[in-house]
């Protein structure tokens, strides 16, 4: 059976790199770069583009079983005039484009700042409940999570939202006091990313979805539960560890 062939936007990213090293084995990877671009590993296939331009947008997208979307800017701090061009129209952009080259799967790195007045209140949060974003950036990822819902259902794209926590390497968690720290609660480990992006990837019988994106942490106030049942999410990994 051919590997399935994948194409990350916002390759150079803290995310999309340990993406990009946690998916080489099993996809072929196309990356796609803009600012920032590094050099070709072996078996990798470079794109440099900007994801507002449809044109190559579509080139990049061409021959693509799956896009994981992770470019854009990261910044709850961003003003709108920047988050509209990379967050919202960017969005875009890459759905069209997906679109039109007969992509099967948009995995959608949105975050939990999405729902974040919630957490501020101290209110236990399902993916279910309707958008509380806290800012322009968790207002941009809403747009783009029901974006996808548009393009599933007037265009038949398959699209997985990921609702991102704290992504830090395990080291660095070890050397951090925590006590009560926030990050008891919200972390994403890198084996556990890239875990529930490839089985955002293959699972079978979703044609949408929001999942928060956290390993199975003991202190989580994100409901995990519908990504183990609907994805086969096992994460590996528990916050408490380090605590």
């Amino acid at each position: 059976m051919a590997r399935r062939k994948v194409l990350i936007t916002g390759a150079a990213g803290r995310i999309g790199r340990v993406l990009k090293d946690g998916l080489k084995d099993r996809y072929d990877l196309r990356l796609l770069y803009h600012n920032t671009v590094l050099p070709a590993e072996p078996g990798e296939e470079v794109v440099v583009a900007d994801i507002n331009d449809m044109d190559r947008m579509i080139e990049a997208t061409a021959g693509i079983d799956s896009v994981i979307h992770m470019a854009g800017n990261p910044s709850g701090a961003t003003p709108f005039e920047v988050i509209l061009e990379a967050n919202i129209r960017g969005t875009y952009t890459v759905y069209e484009a997906s679109h039109r080259s007969g992509v099967r799967r948009v995995v959608f790195a949105s975050t939990n700042h999405v729902t974040g007045y919630y957490e501020k209140n101290g209110i236990y949060t399902t993916p279910d409940m309707p958008a509380r974003p806290d800012s322009y950036y968790g207002a941009s990822k809403a747009y783009g999570e029901d974006l996808g819902r548009y393009y599933v259902d007037a265009f038949g794209l398959s699209v997985i939202c990921l609702r991102i926590g704290s992504f830090v390497a395990t080291d660095a968690m070890r050397d951090r006091k925590h006590g009560s720290d926030r990050i008891l609660s919200s972390w994403l480990s890198h084996r556990d990313a890239v875990q529930l992006v490839w089985r955002s990837i293959e699972a079978e019988g979703v044609d949408f979805g929001v999942y928060y994106g956290i390993s199975g942490n003991t202190r989580a106030y994100w409901y995990i539960q519908n990504a183990r049942e609907e994805l086969g999410y096992e994460p590996e990994d528990d916050a408490e560890e380090h605590a």
